[in-house]
C-alpha cells in the first residue's frame, strides 16, 4: 500500500511540475508580440506625447508589460527614459551597460540610426526566471529615441 501511495505522489509531483513548465512556457512573448507591442508603444507616444508615455512605459500595471514582455525607451546618448521591468534603470545613463561580451545599449542605438528597425540578440536575465537566456530584441526608431520589447529563447 505504501509503494502505490509513493507511486500516486511521485505521479502527482510529475504532472504538477509538468503544469508548472507550461504555465512557463505560456507566458514567453513571441517574436509577433514584441514588434506588435513596440508599435503599439511608438503609436502611443505619438498620440500622447513623451512625458504620458513614459510614465505608461513604466507603469508596472499598464498595457506595455505582458509577461516577460516589456517596453523600455532610450535616448541616443543611451539614458533611459523607460524600462518596464527595471524602474532603477530609469534616468541612468547605460550606454556603456555590457551583457556578455556585448554592449547591447549601443547596439540599439546603432540599429535605430542607421535602419530604424531592427533585431539584436544577446543574454539577459529573464524578468520572470531570473536565469541569464538568449534573448533577441526588436528596436523601432521614433524621432530622438528608441522603443524596444525583446522575447526570450
Amino acid at each position: 500500500m505504501k509503494s502505490l501511495f509513493k507511486q500516486l505522489m511521485f505521479a502527482v509531483f510529475a504532472f504538477t511540475l509538468a503544469g508548472a513548465a507550461s504555465a512557463q512556457d505560456a507566458k514567453r512573448g513571441t517574436a509577433e508580440e514584441a514588434v506588435a507591442m513596440v508599435k503599439k508603444a511608438s503609436a502611443y507616444l505619438n498620440e500622447n506625447g513623451r512625458d504620458k508615455a513614459v510614465a505608461a512605459f513604466n507603469d508596472p500595471k499598464g498595457e506595455f508589460i505582458k509577461g516577460d514582455l516589456y517596453v523600455f525607451m532610450f535616448t541616443f546618448d543611451g539614458t533611459a527614459l523607460a524600462h518596464g521591468q527595471n524602474a532603477k534603470m530609469v534616468g541612468k545613463n547605460l550606454i556603456d551597460l555590457k551583457a556578455g561580451e556585448v554592449y547591447p545599449i549601443r547596439e540599439f542605438i546603432k540599429i535605430a540610426k542607421t535602419s530604424g528597425t531592427g533585431w539584436f540578440g544577446y543574454k539577459w536575465p529573464n524578468s520572470i526566471t531570473k536565469a541569464m537566456e538568449e534573448k533577441n530584441t526588436y528596436i523601432e526608431r521614433n524621432g530622438e529615441v528608441l522603443i524596444g520589447v525583446g522575447t526570450y529563447k
